[in-house]
């Protein structure tokens, strides 16, 4: 199903300042030009099937966008199709309320965003990045109880938005655990986790560009949201990035991935065209 109706005004605007400069094209040139007869019906369907063909492309062109650029009250958020590993600067990695790093498939899926870290991407054994957490200068407000009843994973929790900086990751608690280890949130935890983000997030980029994914787009629930999409979490975390007191100075900039599979959830025209992108 197409994400831009056929005749949505926007196109229908594109179409109309393209056509508007082709036709005064056409007619400085026939000024000048002298047409015989007998081809100013072939060129006026010619122009005419010319002008279908635009349509169409600039149709097909909104339905297949995969990056666009937009302000955010004075910074630069680029949104994309991409893989958050191969890009520059601070790289957010979700992880849940306990940081756990046991990729069993139980605790963390080796398919995860911080399952693919864990195994493919750190530098370090998951020991060492365990030892890094555990002593890591954390807020007095970020450490919260110790869950000594969790019979797998750690035990010790943190609160919903606490980052810890690995190098080029921000390591950060987004999802909290129930009794069989699955992940969720509510939407005001949720909300609470993104206003938390983004303060962290501007205590520590130190100008650097910073890449996120969609939080929740994963295997993350939402309680009584089942079905919220992913475009609906996008422009969440856009009105939260507005709100927040984050601003990142030129040359850094936020960049949101999406995963190449999601892309045709989310209609990234309707949320260029709008300002500040929500």
């Amino acid at each position: 199903m197409a994400k831009v109706s056929f005749v949505d005004k926007r196109i229908v605007k594109k179409f109309l300042e393209i056509t508007s400069a082709a036709s005064g094209t056409v007619s400085a040139v026939v000024l000048f030009v002298d047409i015989p007869v007998e081809w100013k019906l072939r060129a006026g369907w010619a122009f005419l099937i010319l002008l279908a063909l635009t349509y169409l492309v600039i149709w097909i062109w909104s339905n297949n966008l995969n990056s666009i650029d937009i302000n955010v009250e004075g910074s630069d958020v680029t949104i994309k199709v991409g893989d958050i590993f191969q890009q520059s600067g601070l790289k957010a990695i979700a992880f849940n309320e306990y940081f756990d790093t046991q990729v069993d498939n139980k605790i963390i899926s080796e398919k995860s965003l911080n399952g693919i870290l864990i195994k493919k991407h750190l530098d370090i054994s998951t020991s060492e990045l365990d030892l890094y957490i555990e002593n890591y200068a954390f807020d007095g407000s970020e450490v919260l109880e110790i869950e000594n009843d969790r019979k797998q994973g750690k035990r010790q929790k943190y609160q919903i938005g606490t980052i810890c900086l690995y190098k080029d990751y921000l390591l950060t608690v987004f999802s909290k655990f129930d009794e069989n280890n699955k992940a969720l949130l509510t939407m005001p935890e949720y909300l609470e986790f993104l206003i938390n983000f983004w303060d962290r997030v501007n205590n520590l980029y130190a100008q650097k560009s910073v890449s996120t994914t969609i939080f929740g787009s994963g295997i993350t629930r939402i309680k009584g949201h089942k079905n919220i999409a992913d475009e609906d979490l996008l422009k969440i975390m856009l009105w939260t990035f507005r709100i927040s007191e984050m601003r990142f100075k030129y040359p850094a900039k936020l960049t949101i991935i999406i995963h190449k599979d999601k892309i045709g959830q989310i209609n990234l025209l309707d949320i260029k065209s709008v300002r500040n992108g929500v």
